[in-house]
This record gives structure tokens, sequence and C-alpha cells, in this order.
């Protein structure tokens, strides 16, 4: 045994040090320059295709991430064919890639939200109000059916912002769906199919400010001053992706028809006996997790922590985008927030200017408070106990922290090497004007995918986007459908990337193993891609209305489901046992 793993090693060494030679080859005899995407060309798509087959091939999330990360560095370093000192000062590079990135405002609020959520989490479930919530779910979804379609629900009601959504919906219901013997993988696939489609489309998010500062911008280089927040309103009919990934989730939970790997994940969970565990996790979750004993259950352990962290998050939002503004220098914004700060107006511009990632931390800190307080007064626990359980929930989510940091550094060497404008220069030729909305939508999916992030690919694709759009049809409809186009793409490509944040944070959040999650989910985001674009985006570069392609795409769905699915049904019996 210790012979076949010596010569595993050695064939993965050899085979690994000739990859990087070759590499150094390639590297060194391409033109030199300040462009990297013309200097690299193709090779752009090395680290995230490396750290993406990778995770597929070994399931080793973080490792694939490493690697993927190495290899951006490594083709950043290579000056010669020294693959030993390129090697060496690509090491030393991802420490200050990874430390850069925890170092950035926005990155470091994310982590310590998580932390805090995972605290809150923790000090809920020994509170017993996780159960009590769990229990009193299951007596309205005492079926698979009415499970799925409350999660679906719950997570259109967390529509603010999509990290949330992901760390709120998914520990209510993961206890639900596994006494319902609903497999993992699905429930990961609802939170997360509610997560960014929902808070992407939501007049009132954290996304909201950057996609309508976008389209405003997108507008300006082409000598139009349009307001931002009209053009995403014309675009939401338009955003075919968002629209039907939620529309499939009540098709497949009603018809209990699946395909692909979440059709063997969803028959193997019915098959599950009661005193079999559900699967090996990569990392500890809240599953071993169990309420203080002789304590009494209550949902309002739950409901109060909970309730604090939503509300808290909104009120947080608009305190910092009120802040921002009377802190910046348009007069017009400070006018109204001075004369109407509870208008319509008011709160979108003050939601639209805020810092997501610093509102959502200070909400969790009081949430966690609350949380706290709350145990010692029901005398659950002592204040020293308490904190230690708030703490024992941050150490399950520091390994969802490590992946955080390593995507995001993946993620700023595909930047540094150009893989998006690569990618963008071999698209953006010429083109017919019916098929622009789709080549867009596919593209925001490809560089998405690539890269993990929904909100660069927007950054990145909406400046070229419009004016192009507008060269090819100056029809304001025409540009409002290549706009949605930019918008839907990347949400599409970071639904689908087993490096994106908020697959991550869905995968962690239901307790599934990460891997599992992304191959299982991969498939229904892509069909109902496909569906997106025969029946949405082609029919609408043709100038066909909305109103009829959403109908037609809806049918289509049914019926691809129903040829390509096949009905995983469960035992009449669950209904009696939970009712």
């Amino acid at each position: 045994m210790n012979m076949n793993n010596n010569m595993k090693i050695g064939i993965v060494t050899a085979v690994s040090v000739i990859a990087l030679f070759v590499l150094s080859l390639l590297i060194t005899q391409a033109p030199a320059g300040d462009d990297n995407a013309l200097r690299f060309g193709v090779l752009t798509l090395l680290p995230p295709l490396v750290a993406i087959a990778l995770a597929f091939i070994t399931k080793e999330t973080i490792l694939s991430l490493f690697i993927g990360v190495f290899v951006g560095e490594f083709m950043l370093c290579v000056n010669d064919l020294n693959i030993i000192s390129s090697a060496v000062n690509a090491f030393l590079a991802i420490g200050n890639q990874v430390i850069a990135c925890m170092a950035d405002p926005w990155n470091a609020g994310i982590i310590l939200q998580c932390l805090l959520i995972g605290g809150v989490i923790q000090l809920i479930t020994k509170m017993g109000g996780a159960k009590a919530l769990a229990d009193a779910l299951a007596k309205r979804a005492n079926t698979p059916r009415k499970a799925q379609l409350i999660t679906w629900f719950l997570g259109l009601c967390v529509f603010f912002d999509d990290y949330a959504n992901s760390l709120i919906v998914g520990p209510i219901m993961r206890p639900v769906m596994d006494k319902l013997k609903v497999s993992r993988e699905k429930l990961a696939f609802v939170v997360d199919a509610t997560a960014a489609p929902v808070a992407g489309i939501a007049i009132i998010s954290t996304w909201i400010g950057l996609e309508i500062s976008l389209i405003a911008a997108g507008f300006k280089s082409i000598g139009m001053n349009v307001s931002g927040f009209g053009i995403f309103l014309q675009t939401i009919p338009y955003r075919f992706y968002n629209i039907f990934i939620l529309i499939f989730i009540v098709i497949s939970a009603i018809t209990l028809y699946e395909f692909g790997p979440m059709k063997k994940a969803e028959q193997k969970a019915r098959a599950r006996k009661d005193s079999e565990p559900i699967q090996a996790l990569e990392a500890p979750g809240f599953d071993e997790v169990q309420p203080v004993e002789g304590i009494k259950l209550t949902v309002w352990n739950a409901i109060i922590p909970i309730g604090t962290l939503i509300i808290g998050a909104l009120i947080a939002f608009y305190w910092s985008g009120y802040t921002t503004i009377l802190g910046g220098q348009d007069q017009a914004l400070i006018t109204l927030m001075k004369t109407a700060p509870l208008s319509f107006n008011g709160v979108f511009e003050a939601l639209s200017a805020s810092d997501a990632s610093v509102a959502l931390f200070q909400a969790a800190l009081l949430a966690s408070i609350v949380a706290i307080v709350m145990a010692v007064l029901e005398r659950i626990m002592t204040i020293e106990q308490a904190i230690s359980e708030w703490i024992g929930g941050m150490k399950t989510i520091v390994i969802t922290g490590v992946i955080l940091l390593l995507a995001w550094s993946l993620g700023g060497v595909i930047g540094d090497i150009g893989t998006a404008d690569y990618l963008v220069g071999v698209l953006k030729g010429t083109i017919p004007a019916w098929i622009l909305p789709s080549l867009i939508f596919v593209l925001g999916a490809l560089i998405s995918f690539a890269t993990g992030t929904a909100y660069g690919t927007m950054s990145i694709l909406m400046p070229l986007t419009i004016p192009l759009a507008w060269a090819v049809s100056p029809d304001m409809g025409f540009v409002v459908t290549a706009t949605s186009g930019v918008l839907t793409g990347a949400i599409f490509g970071d639904h689908c990337s087993p490096i994106s944040d908020t697959t991550i944070l869905s995968s962690m959040g239901t307790s599934c193993n990460h891997i599992d999650h992304v191959q299982t989910q991969i498939y229904y985001a892509i069909f109902v891609a496909i569906i997106a674009i025969i029946f949405g985006y082609i029919p609408a570069g043709f100038g066909i209305a909305w109103y009829i392609c959403i109908p037609v795409a809806v049918v289509a769905m049914y019926i691809g489901l129903r040829v390509i699915g096949e009905k995983v049904d469960f035992d009449d019996d669950v209904e009696e046992e939970t009712a």
C-alpha cells in the first residue's frame, strides 16, 4: 500500500514538474507586454479551469482552489525557464494575495458576518429555538412537496441579501428536510437558487446599488443621461434566468420530477433509514449540536434572534446609506435625505448607497447580543456558557472563511492575468443583432463561472455591452434586453460556479458537501439557462415581448422536465407520521 502511495506521489510530482516547465516555456515564448490578456492568450483560462476541474475530480475544495491560485501566480512570476525560482515567488505571492483579500474591508466584513451568524445559529440551536421552529414548520411542511415550497417561500422573504438568505434559510429548513428524507443536495439547490436570483431582481437589496450605477454609467458613455433605476425596472421582465429558475423550483417541487445527479441524490435520501447518518461533510456543521436538556422548546428563541438579524440588517442598510449620502457631494441627494428621508426615493437611495458588508456585520453582532441575553435571562445558560457556545458556532464557519479567502484570491489572480478581458476580446466580434442578447448572457455566464463573482462580471461587461448594443441596434428596448443579459448571465454563472461565495455559503448553511451541491445543481441551472436562451433571449432579440416569451418558456420547461426527468416519490406514511 505504501509502495502504491509513494508511486502515486512520484507520478503526480513528475507530471506537475513537466506541466510547470511546459507552461514556463509557453509563457517565455509569448510576446512581452503590459496587457496580460494578450500576453497569455488562451492560457488566461488555465487557473480557473484547473481549480474547477480539480474540485470535481478530487472533491477537495480547498486544495483545488489553492492549486488554481498557485497556477495563476506562477504564470505571473515566470521570467525564464527556472521553474524553481518561479514556484518560490508564486508561493510568496499567494501569501500577499490572501492577505490583500483579508485586508479588503468588504471581504473582512463578509467573513466576520459569517462567523457571527454561525454563532447566532448555534445559540438558537442550543436554546431549542431551531428545533421548535423546525417542528412548527414540519406541521405544515409534512411532505417533501410542501417542505420544498416553504423553503422556496422563505428564500423569497429574505430578498434583501443573498448571503443572509443562504445562512438563514438553510439552517432553519435542514432538520425539516432531513426528517422528510429530502436530500441535502436538493435543499442546497433551493436555497442557492433563491439567493442571488432573488437579490438580483429585488428593488430593495444589497445588489441594486451596483446594478443601477453600472447601468447609468453605461448609458452615459453613449451620451444618454438616464435613470439607472428606471432602466433596472425595465430589465426585470427580461431577467429570464432569474425568473425561470424560481418557477422551476416550484414545478420540480410539485411534480417531484428530478433528473441527473439530483435524481440519484433524492432516490438515495428517500431510501435512507432513520438510523443512517445523512452524509459525510467536509467539516463539522451544526448537525451534532443539540438543545440543552430539560428546557422548554419555544419558537421565539429562534424568531427573535433571526428577526433581529433581518430587521437590524434593513435598518443598518438604511443608516449606512443615509450617512454616506450626507457625507458626500451630491447636493440633490443630501437635500432629499434632509427633507424626506423616509420617502420611497429616500429609502431607495439610502439602501443603494449602503455598505452591505458592514451593515450585515452590525446586524449579526446585534443578533448575537440579543441571543446571548435571551439565553441568560431564560436561565438556559450562564453568560460564560452562552459566549462559549457562540464562539463554538463561529468555529464551524472557519472552514468557510478559508474557502472564501482562496476563492477571492483566485478571483484576484484571474483579474491580474486578464481572463475576463481575453474572453470579451474573443467573443465580441461582428455578430447579428438578434443573437447579441443571448451571446452577452453566455459571455456573462462564462466569465462569472470562471471568476466566481457576479459583481465583477457585471462591472466588466456592462461598460462594453451598452455601447455595443446601441451600435448594433439603436433601439431602447433592444439595449434593455442586452443589459438584462449582462445582469442575468452573471447570476447564472455565479450560481453554477464552485468557487462562488454564494455557492460556498449555500453548501455551508445546509450542511451539504460542497462539490456534491455543485455537481447536482449545475444540471438544473444549465437546463434552465438553455430554456432562457431558446425561449427568452433569442425571441427577445427579434423583438418579441416578454409576456409572450415567459408563458411559452414555462410550458417548455414543464414539458422538458417531464421528458428527461423521473418522479422520485415518497412513502405516503411520511405525511401521517409528520401530521
